[in-house]
């Protein structure tokens, strides 16, 4: 069987739990048909680079699948029905990550940065970044040029 990383985006107005039953339907449509999902990782809701269907947000999930061809065409026909779907991708892999995503890797890295990150008044913001540099003054040039023309 072929190993496959399939990422699904779906409306930004269900919920996570919607989104979790969604990929449990899908996922037991690749079991039907003699597959295995491994790992799902929920990604969260994160922006859209561009509107689609009217939606700037989604709900991002990450399946690693374990299926015939077969099975995968089956599921992908059903996510064109699905009208809570918005965007999915599926691509053939060697072998599948065991560990966990690069996105997962890169929130929980994102998430302790803001714990450490925030001083006393707890905006990261309002740290202090040293003595403003002074800038060359520009009234010299101006009256070298003015000086130059008369």
């Amino acid at each position: 069987m072929a190993l496959y990383e399939h990422v699904l985006l779906a409306r930004q107005d269900v919920s996570a739990q919607q989104v979790e039953a969604l990929v449990e339907q899908f996922k037991g449509i690749i079991e039907a048909n003699g597959g295995s999902v491994p790992k799902v990782e929920y990604w969260g809701v994160k922006s859209l680079g561009y509107r689609i269907k009217k939606n700037r947000k989604a709900h991002y999930s990450l399946l690693n699948i374990n299926a015939p061809a077969a099975a995968v065409a089956e599921m992908e026909r059903q996510m064109r029905i699905n009208e809570d779907v918005l965007r999915f991708i599926t691509i053939r892999v060697e072998e599948l990550e065991e560990a966990q995503s690069v996105m997962l890797q890169k929130r929980d890295r994102d998430e302790r940065s803001d714990r450490f990150d925030r001083g006393p008044g707890g905006d990261r913001f309002d740290r202090d970044r040293g003595p403003r540099r002074e800038r060359p003054r520009r009234e010299d040039e101006a009256t070298e040029t003015v000086a130059g023309e008369a």
